[in-house]
């Protein structure tokens, strides 16, 4: 299953949760406070899917496999922007993502090659 954090806009659109690495901190640690801020999850970080690079933004992005431990019911992202968090198989998150966000379904494919679905 993959959690994804809803955004207001473009509305009814999901996404993967992610941000940017803050100054001095490791990337492992930025994508555990990301989910959490993003979707309200806390969980044990496992292996890195890899770098993915996005040409059109010029960034590089770092995935990682995310084993939930605990949903909060209210969290950073939902109380104020009111973003909300849904669980997709992998199948249907690759077909959420399929049009808005090419470059994070490379993610989700990657995990589905990896058979850890």
């Amino acid at each position: 299953m993959c959690g994804c954090g809803k955004r207001l806009n473009p509305p009814e659109k999901w996404i993967v949760p992610g941000g940017g690495v803050e100054p001095e901190e490791e990337p492992s640690v930025t994508a555990t406070r990301e989910v959490l801020e993003e979707a309200g999850v806390i969980g044990k970080l496992g292996r890195s899917l890899g770098v993915f690079e996005n040409l059109e933004h010029k960034d590089r992005t770092e995935v990682y496999v995310m084993t939930v431990t605990e949903e909060l019911d209210e969290w950073e992202d939902s109380k104020t922007i009111g973003r909300k968090r849904q669980w997709f198989t992998i199948e249907e998150a690759l077909e959420q993502l399929a049009l808005h966000k090419p470059v994070q379904r490379n993610y989700l494919q990657q995990l589905r090659r990896s058979k850890l679905t």
